[in-house]
């Protein structure tokens, strides 16, 4: 009887605290759709939105995010899930417009990621220009990149434009300039490719004989940040947390180039790299950021997106020969809200949500959700191992400042639809 009776006042307080959750959510949130959405928070250094990849509304609300933050020049810079090259690239597109650069930035940019290599991605950086075209010059976005090399495709042309390559007679440096003109090139760092063998040649011309180089480099801090780079590619990356490490240290070896302590800067990545609190051992990148003491922790904020009603883009088929043919999405597993997959507290957002993307806020003072419990942290898994024990007795706010829940979305397209 006794236990009984505890069970029913544990239920009793658990639906007591559910309820103030529930109207601490009310009070603090916001309809991303309204024009005149302003996000809470200016005073920081670097913000992070992470969601899902492959769901059409995740890229719509980035693009509300990123004009809320950029109307009164808040952030300066803003960091894809993509490397030095390719975002220097993307600079180039914002500066020209040249679509069909970007049809191939947005292709090569999700080699990492298929479910970015979309349409609706595309259209996000079409959006991004007009935004920033709209901007005054002194607040126009500047794109950085700090991830680990996604392709060599736009790492070997970025070299050719900080050296004089044409004067000189090197055969490993030509190897570059051949195989960036011939682009037919197998262009992937993750195994050992032809464009892996030609710069890895390169490399180790370069550092037997620096002193023949020197008068042909034009940018030394640049050149010299791609070789770090590509070195990387050369090793073993099975231990995930090698990227994050490498992701940390190019962001501290970039800030001194843009002044990231005084520029704020947007950052879009998958989610776990923007968690501020550890999952068992594992430290994402935010986490480097708070626990090396780059910034505060209040200073560092995480604006993680979640999908109900949804569907994803899944996977994208080839034929035997290689060509693009189909493609399939998801619309249970892989949303995170599904009977056997699903965040635990997210019945909450679902309950209190004001329109199909909803901004809650999580890290006021008054905030019920630091009391030990990982709502929208712990995934619910029914048929697979879940991360329960890696994140067991940490609050959400430990975790993440902002919750969005994303409604009824579409699937991305993949970009090899686009005609």
């Amino acid at each position: 009887m006794k236990i009984i009776l505890l069970a029913f006042l544990s239920l009793i307080a658990s639906l007591g605290y559910s309820q103030s959750k529930t109207a601490y959510l009310e009070e603090n949130r916001s309809d991303l759709n309204s024009p005149n959405f302003d996000f809470p928070q200016k005073d920081f250094n670097i913000i992070g939105f992470g969601a899902y990849h492959g769901s059409a509304k995740t890229e719509t609300t980035e693009q509300a995010l990123l004009e809320s933050l950029t109307k009164d020049g808040t952030i300066k810079y803003y960091l894809p899930e993509t490397d030095f090259s390719i975002a220097h690239f993307f600079n180039e597109y914002l500066r020209t417009g040249d679509s069909l650069l970007l049809k191939d930035l947005v292709y090569n940019y999700g080699a990492r990621v298929p479910q970015e290599q979309s349409v609706e991605t595309y259209k996000k950086w079409k959006e991004l220009k007009k935004l920033n075209d709209g901007l005054e010059q002194k607040n126009r976005l500047g794109v950085v990149g700090i991830d680990l090399i996604v392709t060599y495709k736009y790492t070997a042309k970025h070299l050719l434009e900080i050296m004089d390559y044409e004067g000189s007679k090197k055969k490993s440096l030509q190897s570059i300039v051949h195989m960036v003109k011939l682009d037919t090139t197998d262009f992937s760092p993750n195994y050992n490719s032809y464009s892996k063998k030609i710069l890895r040649e390169f490399v180790e011309d370069y550092k037997g004989q620096p002193e023949v180089y020197e008068n042909i480099i034009t940018d030394q801090f640049v050149f010299d940040h791609i070789i770090e780079n590509l070195e990387h590619t050369f090793q073993n990356f099975d231990d995930s947390s090698k990227r994050e490490r490498i992701m940390y240290q190019n962001y501290l070896q970039l800030g001194s180039l843009y002044n990231f302590e005084e520029n704020k800067q947007f950052l879009r990545f998958g989610f776990f790299h923007i968690e501020k609190q550890r999952e068992g051992k594992n430290a994402s990148f935010f986490t480097m950021l708070i626990e090396n003491g780059v910034y505060a922790r209040e200073n560092v904020i995480s604006v993680i997106g979640y999908l109900t009603k949804s569907r994803v883009l899944w996977d994208v088929i080839y034929d035997e020969n290689g060509d693009y043919k189909t493609y399939t999405t998801e619309g249970g597993f892989g949303i995170g809200d599904y009977e056997k997959e699903y965040f635990l507290g997210i019945e909450n957002l679902k309950k209190t949500k004001i329109s199909d993307i909803t901004l809650f806020r999580l890290n006021k003072e008054s905030t019920p959700y630091n009391d030990g419990v990982p709502d929208l942290m712990e995934i619910v898994m029914q048929d697979n191992k879940s991360n329960g024990a890696q994140v067991k007795g940490k609050s959400t706010v430990e975790f993440l400042d902002y919750a969005i829940l994303i409604s009824n979305s579409k699937e991305s397209i993949p970009i090899q639809e686009m005609k």
